[in-house]
């Protein structure tokens, strides 16, 4: 496992383990959440479920999961009293299975885009994910859950499809024009914005060409995010590898950009109106 953090504001678990000079090889499971740093409370649970099953690292008398974790900023949508816990981390172990469903759920339940004009004008976005197979057996997918500052935009027409909305509600702004005319942005928006994704291959990856592709990956933010990678963004991405299919490093990171960048859209695509968030299609 590698992982990869771009943005300056990052809410994260465990990721010192995963640079390729230090020692742990083999992770357990991977946690995306919501509920800002208190969210991070949830990979208590996964840890729970994990040792139950005597999966983990092996220390003597009992094993320590080994699980890194990755937050996003959502406490303005709904009650900011209820989030992710040790509980909601070990019924989401429980609930796994090979449907991952995408929208409003999971860590994308109160995910939103485009604040620059503040939380009134974004846009709601959510979870999604997207995957390839190549004739040879190589699997590369993604799960995002996208709470850019920025906007997300077509990778081809440049033309956004959510993001900060104009000050009378129809169209998009555009985070970068308001930058512009601004001269910067309010500091009230530091610290609640995030990108976080795991790419996940069958490759035959060690820890440094898993941090490569982790870092590869961030090229398909690039492609539908703007800005990305901001002092207001904590964009982090994992990368797994379960070593079933030889495969060359450069081409799992390329597959990784492009599907990250489709499950990206598909966050969009797939959110949903709510209290007043308004999606893409509104």
């Amino acid at each position: 496992c590698g992982v990869d953090v771009r943005g300056s504001a990052p809410g994260t678990r465990e990721t010192d383990l995963l640079s390729p000079i230090n020692m742990v090889e083999k992770v357990h499971a991977i946690l995306l959440t919501g509920g800002s740093a208190y969210g991070l409370e949830a990979a208590g649970g996964v840890m729970q479920y994990l040792e139950e099953r005597s999966t983990g690292h092996p220390t003597g008398k009992t094993v320590v999961p080994i699980v890194p974790a990755a937050v996003l900023f959502d406490l303005n949508v709904g009650d900011h009293r209820v989030r992710p816990d040790r509980e909601m981390g070990y019924r989401a172990c429980q609930s796994s299975g090979r449907n991952v469903p995408e929208g409003n759920v999971g860590a994308g339940t109160g995910a939103t885009v485009g604040k620059a004009r503040g939380f009134r004008f974004c846009t709601k976005s959510g979870q999604g994910t997207y995957a390839v197979r190549l004739d040879n057996g190589l699997i590369v997918g993604a799960l995002v859950a996208v709470n850019a500052f920025g906007d997300i935009q077509d990778p081809f027409t440049q033309e956004i499809i959510a993001g900060v909305r104009n000050e009378d509600g129809k169209g998009f702004a555009g985070t970068v024009n308001i930058w512009k005319e601004k001269m910067g942005i309010p500091n009230t928006v530091f610290g609640t914005n995030t990108t976080i994704a795991v790419v996940v291959s069958n490759a035959e990856l060690d820890k440094s060409r898993a941090t490569k592709v982790a870092q590869m990956a961030h090229n398909g933010m690039a492609r539908v995010i703007s800005p990305c990678h901001t002092m207001c963004d904590g964009d982090t991405i994992f990368a797994l590898a379960t070593g079933e299919v030889a495969a060359d490093v450069n081409l799992v990171g390329i597959l990784a950009q492009e599907v990250l960048a489709q499950a990206i859209l598909r966050a969009v695509y797939a959110a949903e109106t709510i209290q007043g968030l308004r999606c893409w299609r509104d």
